[in-house]
């Protein structure tokens, strides 16, 4: 099992950096939800026009640390522009980070508590989402303390153009790439996991799969290794979610933003 350690922020002082440099950037924050650790806040931005509408969340284990802090500094950095519609959910656990464990106060794994969500974290959660639009691409920034190397989930029901392998090689310039042949009990190729089978068949839904049902069509879960530098974690989601954005938004170079 994973060590137990301190994260490396408060949750209330990252969200207020993030309430801050939400609102600097022209997008709404809206707190949906709040337990004794701390707030729950979604930033939304809308741009007038046909644009592609993007959901991104991190934070929903408190030993995950990079994919929040990632988060944090794209948006800083000014990479949510007017090029889509965004939707953040950046601090989906701040109990969990508070005590520097995966779970929430009350033991709960919230990735696995969207079928019939019995937290409050993700009863607001869900809540919020019910209030939104269908997105077009939702990605999911987690951390793996067993994985060797970066790797990522693609749920793709509808056949969608991939962008899974231009991603991993986009992260493998700088990162290693997980080479298992197995990754959670899943086929797994290059980095890249596709489950098989119908995922709405588990019992007990993560994230992703929830928005898959219900919000979206094309989805990326990114996963860095715990086990390597946390400032290495941080830019390898960074340069995934910065290819993947490339790739979906255009060639507009994205290289300053990201530096």
């Amino acid at each position: 099992m994973p060590s137990v350690k301190a994260a490396p922020f408060s949750p209330p002082e990252l969200a207020g950096r993030f309430a801050a440099a939400g609102a600097a950037a022209g997008f709404r924050v809206e707190q949906f939800g709040e337990v004794a650790a701390g707030p729950l806040l979604a930033l939304t931005r809308r741009t007038p026009g046909p644009r592609p509408r993007i959901y991104l969340s991190a934070g929903i284990h408190g030993d995950e640390p990079a994919p929040p802090l990632a988060l944090l500094a794209l948006l800083e950095a000014g990479l949510f522009d007017r090029r889509a519609t965004w939707f953040l959910c950046p601090l989906l656990n701040p109990a969990g980070f508070t005590r520097g464990t995966r779970e929430s106060a009350e033991g709960l794994d919230l990735n696995r508590d969207y079928r019939d969500p019995k937290s409050r974290e993700i009863r607001a959660h869900v809540a919020w989402l019910q209030r939104q639009p269908n997105f077009d691409l939702a990605l999911c920034l987690h951390e793996d303390w067993e994985a060797t190397g970066f790797y990522l989930y693609e749920l793709n029901p509808r056949g969608r153009r991939s962008v899974a392998e231009p991603v991993i090689a986009a992260v493998a310039a700088g990162f290693p790439i997980d080479p298992s042949e197995q990754i959670d009990g899943r086929p797994a190729r290059a980095g890249i996991v596709r489950p098989g089978g119908d995922p709405l068949a588990r019992e007990l839904w993560p994230e992703a799969i929830y928005l898959s049902d219900r919000h979206h069509s094309l989805s990326y879960t990114f996963e860095t290794p715990s086990g390597l530098p946390l400032e290495r974690r941080l830019a390898a989601q960074r340069a995934a979610v910065g290819a993947v954005l490339a790739l979906h938004l255009g060639s507009e170079p994205l290289a300053a933003k990201l530096a």
